[in-house]
């Protein structure tokens, strides 16, 4: 990961430009001057070996001390940078030190340098009268005219001239390098400062260009900062550009094309939305006028058959006639069909919207399948079919809600003996016992026509008919299976069916409950103080709370909560399922006003929602939970997933 800090581009240019004038005036300074000091030094090298050669050249002629002294006056004189000019009287060849050294070395390290240069006479008497001992620059003229004079040999005195080479001494030149390089130094500071300055004033001239680029980047950062700090802009602001650099109008121009385009998505978005609220809006009113539908026509329905029904029950049986007695009994089969019928669409009416209750008792399961016997063994035995029961078990109490474990087995029982021509109908009863909860299995088999395989998952879908046509030979309504399937999950219990066509049927219930003296021993909400908001109903919620121990006041009223809450303690307060999301809302507010301003302990808000509601929990629960309601659940009355949820939430009480 980089980790580096963030840098504008102006500054990354600013920088980058002036450590490239920077190293420019390095390598434009330091490097002209090393090589041109080498190269001063070189030169001014080459010019004393130029002076010496001269000099050497009038010292070794018999009448040229008077010319050498007078060189060497000038060139005192006019070269600063000689420090001294000796001769060294001397028959034997020396080592030049000096020359060995490298000219750069010279040129930047050394003080001084000296330089060595041969005397050499034509005369063999030609010989220096103090040998090896160096002379000074005023005696230089002076030993030289002696040395000369007192080994001159004319012609006339030896009639003979001697023409050989020989050694009379050295000139010895030494160079100040450092008024070399002072004197360097001076001359060349008017060329380095005129540098400078131009480097300088180009400098400044590539910023000034840099910078017209730089102020239409700032300006289009401008803008985007803008774009990035205001979600709700509308229209793009406009983007200055004073100099027409081809990048940064195509940025500008994508940039426009973006926030176009952004716009259109935006516009599509809100059009979208509005319309799956429309949607919605108009699901919610189907749901809404789907029950009131059921309610009503079923309500209607229920009506008109009680009067039919009571009619019925007002006529004298015995003075009626056998063919009145037959219809009558005809009417009256057809009005308990159709009364059941919609008895079992009420109740799963009121199972979609959640107003079933579970009532647990302490219930015989023996005697409950015996009453099924009673029940339905004349009707099977009309129908010339054995109703027979296995029972697995011996003589135990269990602990459950007997009057819908009764009324599945009925509907079971009273499907398998309508689809069952010829054979049997069994009812199997099977107790396990665990150390905290015992588990009831009971199955309903029968020897009758079966489903097919593929429409085993449809069976249990509401007025679904595997044989929909109007010609079909087995009479219902398709709510009896329906039924069951919502009852066992209230229940939270499983129902399995394994079927064959042409073979029969089996379905298996199986209920797992708690111990009688566990059931009693669990009280979950013991000490709690629970005010349980509702609409119309209280619904089976209200009394789950209660098996669970906890004190629930129930109030249909906001103000009775509010006074309720200013009077006590309480610990959670829960909206019922059939209460609306505004009204949970508006309490939910008032609720943690009230704890702020008294700075009490905050209570746990709860808000139930149907099950049938779940798809539109996103329309609602922002909202609640903006208001203050920690939790939002869909309705639940089995007990053991609502104290799950209850231990999971009583942790932030």
């Amino acid at each position: 990961m980089n980790n580096r800090s963030s840098q504008t581009i102006s500054m990354l240019i600013w920088r980058s430009v002036g450590q490239a004038v920077i190293l420019a005036l390095l390598a434009g300074f330091v490097l002209p001057f090393i090589y041109g000091l080498v190269h001063h030094y070189q030169e001014k090298h080459q010019h004393i070996q130029q002076l010496a050669s001269l000099l050497t050249t009038s010292a070794s002629t018999p009448d040229g001390a008077d010319v050498v002294a007078e060189q060497v006056n000038v060139l005192l004189e006019n070269e600063p940078s000689i420090q001294s000019i000796v001769f060294y009287s001397t028959s034997q060849p020396i080592n030049d030190i000096s020359q060995s050294l490298d000219d750069w070395k010279n040129a930047l390290f050394a003080d001084t340098v000296s330089f060595n240069y041969p005397v050499v006479s034509k005369y063999e008497d030609f010989v220096s009268v103090r040998p090896n001992k160096p002379i000074s620059n005023q005696q230089l003229a002076t030993d030289l005219s002696e040395s000369m004079s007192t080994s001159s040999v004319t012609d006339e005195s030896i009639g003979i001239t001697n023409r050989n080479n020989t050694l009379i001494g050295y000139i010895n030149i030494t160079m100040d390098v450092k008024v070399l390089r002072s004197y360097w130094f001076r001359s060349i500071i008017p060329l380095w400062l005129t540098t400078l300055l131009l480097t300088i004033i180009s400098g400044m001239y590539i910023f000034r260009k840099l910078n017209w680029p730089l102020k239409d980047i700032e300006a289009l950062n401008g803008v985007c900062g803008i774009i990035i700090k205001n979600a709700e802009l509308e229209q793009l602001p406009i983007i200055p550009q004073r100099f027409n650099f081809q990048e940064l109008t195509q940025i500008k121009k994508a940039l426009a094309i973006l926030f176009d385009r952004l716009q259109e998505a935006k516009q599509g978005y809100d059009t979208l939305a509005a319309f799956e609220q429309q949607l919605h809006n108009k699901d919610v009113s189907l749901d809404v006028q789907l029950h009131n539908f059921q309610s009503m026509i079923t309500h209607e329905l229920k009506t008109s058959l009680n009067a039919i029904v009571g009619g019925l029950q007002l006529l004298d049986y015995e003075t009626l006639t056998r063919e009145q007695k037959d219809a009558v009994e005809i009417i009256s089969n057809g009005s308990d069909k159709l009364v059941l019928s919609l008895d079992h669409i009420i109740q799963l009416n009121q199972i979609q919207k959640g107003q079933i209750k579970i009532h647990n008792n302490e219930f015989n399961p023996l005697q409950l399948i015996s009453d099924l016997l009673i029940k339905f063994e004349p009707i099977a035995n009309q129908q010339g079919l054995a109703l027979t029961s296995n029972i697995h078990h011996v003589d135990y109490s269990l602990y459950g809600d007997s009057a819908k474990i009764q009324q599945i087995l009925s509907i079971l029982v009273s499907n398998a003996i309508k689809f069952t021509p010829t054979g049997q109908v069994v009812i199997t009863s099977q107790l396990t016992h665990f150390d905290k909860s015992n588990r009831w299995k009971i199955s309903v088999k029968d020897t009758g026509i079966g489903i097919d395989s593929n429409h085993i998952d449809d069976i249990f879908n509401p007025f679904f008919q595997v044989d929909s046509s109007q010609t079909r030979q087995y009479e219902g309504s398709g709510v009896g299976l329906p039924v069951v399937k919502q009852l066992v999950q209230l229940m939270g219990a499983t129902i399995e069916v394994d079927s064959t066509l042409g073979s029969g049927t089996q379905f298996i219930l199986t209920l797992v409950m708690p111990n009688q003296q566990q059931s009693r021993q669990q009280r979950l909400l013991n000490g709690l103080t629970i005010i349980y908001y509702y609409d119309q109903e209280t619904g089976a919620l209200f009394n789950e709370l209660e098996y669970l121990g906890a004190t629930v006041i129930c109030h249909q009223d906001v103000q009775q909560v509010m006074n309720e809450i200013r009077a006590q303690k309480v610990d959670m307060v829960m909206f019922a399922e059939d209460v609306l999301a505004d009204k949970a809302e508006l309490l939910a507010k008032l609720i943690r006003q009230h704890e702020n301003e008294e700075s009490v302990q905050r209570a746990l808000l709860i808000y139930w929602y149907p099950q049938h509601q779940a798809r539109y929990v996103d329309n609602f629960e922002y909202g609640l939970k903006a208001a203050g309601i920690d939790y939002c659940h869909s309705t639940t009355y089995e007990h053991k997933a609502l104290s799950d949820l209850l231990k999971r939430w009583l942790v932030w009480i």
